[in-house]
């Protein structure tokens, strides 16, 4: 189940805050429940990525994108997914979720989340998505327009560089048929 009482707190702070538009990090304290739980008794690795949405959430709170997605009727999409689980998160753990734009292209911006136990990483991932509108994709630069943004492009890490050519090549393999001999 989607942790709507989590993104109502997301929400209910950003409303509060009143940040201005800008590109910056965002940082949610939250605690590990039962229902995140998966049949080891750790944060089930589903929910990971569950959370990470709640970080992207607030970024786009934080920077005013809330009130422009709606005014366009824009909707977010999750386009790809990077995860590294470093260690396990217990029940009632108190965890902290650090979120933040590391770049774009022309379709896709990318996220970087890790979340920490206190000094503890326990899981970094970095995704990429976009928003979309009437079947078609809103670019990266019409987003930043909206947003006023005015600052320097960020370069995409070495990393994600590499992860796009992976994705490409997965992409071109995907017609091949599978051998299970």
């Amino acid at each position: 189940m989607y942790p709507f009482l989590r993104a109502g707190r997301v929400l209910s702070r950003a409303i509060k805050t009143h940040r201005s538009p800008g590109i910056r990090a965002s940082e949610i304290t939250m605690r590990i429940w039962p229902n995140d739980l998966d049949t080891n008794a750790h944060l089930n690795n589903g929910r990971y990525l569950t959370l990470m949405d709640l970080g992207r959430f607030d970024l786009m709170t934080q920077c005013g994108l809330v009130r422009i997605v709606t005014k366009n009727r824009w909707f977010p999409v999750a386009g790809g997914v990077m995860v590294r689980f470093e260690r396990p998160l217990h029940l009632f753990e108190k965890i902290m979720l650090r979120s933040q734009i590391i770049g774009w292209d022309e379709k896709w911006l990318f996220f970087s989340h890790d979340l920490f136990s206190g000094a503890h990483r326990a899981a970094r991932a970095t995704t990429r998505g976009l928003f979309r509108s009437r079947g078609q994709s809103i670019s990266s630069q019409q987003l930043l327009d909206a947003m006023n943004y005015d600052g320097a492009s960020m370069v995409l890490p070495e990393y994600v560089q590499q992860w796009m050519e992976i994705d490409r090549l997965m992409t071109q393999n995907q017609s091949e048929p599978v051998d299970n001999r």
